[in-house]
């Protein structure tokens, strides 16, 4: 399984952290950055690593940010994504059992590290359900469908 690495400056101790665990661990991986902790806009990363999963690049991808809020929504703006922010194994679970989640995201300046490679391994060891959750996931890409956003008239 290939698995892709992205974060700001933020979550780059993290990063680096699972990148380790992940490589013992027998992953392929890539790191698209950041490489050091020089500050850098989480947008740019979070969008970079969700396009490059979307296409096929990777089969899923970790970012991480400072709480793992701002990267994840910038994940979630591209089309085919459905990034998890997960503060605890049970939410890892649910993510990838319920939604089919092919991203994770999580945050450096609220997790321990250890909790954060807990987290980790079960988001990657847990497959999606499907059956009734299909449908659901079904509906959440439709709404990517939707053209523009309809606003009541006066």
């Amino acid at each position: 399984m290939k698995i892709l690495l992205a974060c700001d400056h933020g979550g780059f101790q993290l990063k680096e952290t699972i990148k380790e665990h992940l490589i013992n661990s027998g992953y392929n991986i890539t790191d698209i950055g950041v490489y050091n902790m020089d500050s850098v806009d989480y947008p740019d990363y979070g969008k970079k690593a969700a396009e490059m999963v979307a296409v096929g690049e990777a089969d899923k991808g970790i970012i991480i940010c400072g709480t793992g809020i701002g990267i994840s929504i910038a994940a979630n703006k591209v089309k085919g994504i459905r990034c998890a922010l997960c503060t605890n194994e049970f939410m890892a679970k649910m993510s990838r059992m319920h939604n089919n989640a092919n991203m994770l995201a999580l945050g450096e300046r609220v997790l321990g590290k250890g909790v954060a490679v807990d987290i980790v391994d079960v988001w990657l060891s847990t497959e999606f359900e499907g059956g009734r959750h299909e449908i659901r996931v079904n509906k959440l890409m439709d709404i990517e469908k939707t053209e523009k956003i309809h606003k009541d008239e006066d």
